[in-house]
């Protein structure tokens, strides 16, 4: 097997999101330390659970993750959350052991990225990583999040290829109820 494309996710898999400090910033001392790691986990869970509705701005997305995790909490959530949150997406750099394989990966596949962020994120976010991707879609141009089919299928379209074209590298599979696998693809887990 010799896949067409390599696909990836982008933040978390390509481009580090340490959550936790921005997080930090806007909870202050309403969390106590050793619930930090149940208290992220949960807005990550929720974070998830969102982008299985309807299209909306990832902004958004973040604003309402971070809304229900506090109502769950019992703290005050702050209305700024999704605008700061998604202003530190934007400003992260890549994995420090991500730009040279992916130069190089780039000399023998067609990189792809699949990403749930807006297409302003990756704007900022793509040139950062130095490789040259053959494409670069996501939810806003979709219309879906991933893990609903419909962005994966929007990808296939554009690019007139069939799930077994590609093996597809996320670090967040396991969150995914519906495994790409499921729909043919190759699946590269980076844990």
């Amino acid at each position: 097997f010799r896949p067409k494309y390599v696909s990836f996710d982008c933040y978390g898999t390509l481009i580090s999101w340490p959550m936790t400090p921005i997080t930090k910033k806007l909870v202050g001392d309403q969390v106590p330390a050793e619930q930090w790691d149940q208290f992220v986990a949960e807005f990550r869970g929720y974070r998830y659970d969102a982008v299985c509705d309807a299209y909306y701005p990832y902004e958004q997305v973040l604003q309402n993750a971070f809304d229900r995790v506090c109502r769950k909490w019992r703290i005050e959530s702050d209305p700024t959350a999704g605008k700061l949150l998604a202003e530190g997406v934007r400003s992260f750099g890549p994995h420090p052991d991500v730009v040279e394989p992916l130069k190089k990966m780039a000399e023998h596949y067609k990189l792809v990225i699949l990403s749930n962020a807006d297409d302003a994120f990756l704007a900022e976010s793509v040139p950062r990583l130095e490789a040259d991707f053959h494409a670069v879609y996501t939810a806003e141009q979709a219309g879906y999040y991933k893990p609903r089919y419909g962005a994966f299928e929007y990808m296939l379209d554009q690019l007139d290829a069939q799930p077994e074209d590609f093996v597809h590298v996320s670090s967040h599979t396991r969150y995914d109820p519906m495994p790409m696998h499921d729909m043919g693809f190759r699946n590269l887990v980076l844990l």
